[in-house]
């Protein structure tokens, strides 16, 4: 398949809140191959479905050398009191900003033979979780800002030569 092209901030397909998919299509397999593609770019913890313009509940991960995917995902269990940590995202190139995120986080979905997938961690892995989530929700992680950071985000936004 391919390296698709990462969507960006003011893209409709962003906010819309992602579909179900059946594991067993054929196009569900295409979209698999492209997610992994994409994901495997330097610098990338996580792409979603609606990045690159499905708006299909699906996502891809390389997170501490682990490569994968999951399907249908749904947040089963957050544990611990929300932290700040530094969050960037590809659908707002270029700028980052401490973001609220449970330290641990457990999804289950499944794969292409619909087979049962855990995904769970800490760290990297429970921010990259919350995160792609949140892309399946229709949601940029710029809404999860308190309302002063996200003030100052919208403002850098504007400012972006992507914009």
């Amino acid at each position: 398949m391919s390296v698709r092209e990462i969507r960006v901030f003011g893209d409709p397909v962003l906010r819309e809140r992602a579909q179900p998919v059946d594991p067993a299509a054929p196009a569900t397999a295409a979209l698999v191959q492209d997610l992994l593609d994409t994901v495997q770019l330097p610098g990338r913890a996580g792409v979603a479905a609606c990045q690159i313009g499905v708006a299909k509940a699906a996502f891809s991960y390389l997170v501490d050398d682990e490569l994968g995917y999951v399907l249908n995902p749904r947040i089963d269990e957050v544990r611990g009191e929300p932290q700040l940590v530094d969050e960037g995202c590809l659908s707002v190139p270029e700028l980052g900003f401490p973001t609220p995120r449970h330290p641990f986080c457990r999804v289950i979905g499944e794969d292409l033979e619909g087979r049962e997938v855990v995904l769970e961690g800490e760290g990297l892995m429970a921010q990259m979780l919350q995160h792609e989530m949140g892309h399946l929700d229709g949601r940029l992680y710029l809404q999860a800002l308190d309302k002063e950071t996200r003030s100052i985000a919208m403002a850098e936004v504007r400012k972006a030569a992507w914009y």
